[in-house]
């Protein structure tokens, strides 16, 4: 059974060359920032139909999500952010073994590094989407900024999903 769920995985991740990968707490205020763009763009993407896509969410990123990583052509992390400018920031990736390599969440480029660390194949391009959040306490509802800020974000991963490829997104860096 886990051999079939292994191959049924490793097919879907073949099947979709993009990985979009959201991470945020909905329970803490504009934490719930990077929930609400999957849920936002899942609507996009039955729309547009965009072809080669994976949408994937989680509350924050584990050395597992490495593993998600394999077989793609291009990842796109997505999370709030205290400290970019607002509306959002977009940026490259680099793999880095970073202070959040030992702690229970892994910062993107530390996933990228333990991607290296268990993989003989290349790395996929990486780029991060951070969404300027404003308050992040637990139990607070979406801040009207950043409820701005998502839509801004959302418009601008509309751009990225029309011409899905390397040289296009490194020309819209921010």
């Amino acid at each position: 059974m886990q051999r079939m769920q292994r191959m049924q995985r490793m097919q879907r991740m073949t099947e979709n060359r993009l990985l979009i990968l959201a991470v945020g707490n909905p329970s803490r205020g504009d934490d719930a920032l990077g929930p609400l763009f999957l849920e936002c763009l899942a609507e996009l993407h039955a729309r547009h139909d965009w072809k080669g896509v994976e949408l994937l969410g989680d509350f924050q990123l584990q050395i597992e999500h490495a593993l998600d990583l394999q077989n793609r052509a291009l990842v796109l992390f997505v999370d709030a952010s205290l400290s970019c400018p607002p509306p959002f920031q977009f940026s490259r990736l680099q793999p880095a073994r970073d202070h959040s390599y030992t702690s229970h969440a892994l910062s993107p480029a530390a996933v990228l590094h333990v991607y290296q660390q268990i993989n003989q194949t290349p790395l996929p391009p990486a780029f991060q989407l951070a969404i300027r959040g404003e308050r992040f306490a637990l139990g607070e509802s979406l801040s009207a900024a950043a409820e701005s800020h998502l839509s801004a974000a959302l418009a601008f991963a509309e751009q990225l999903l029309a011409c899905a490829e390397v040289a296009a997104w490194s020309s819209l860096l921010s």
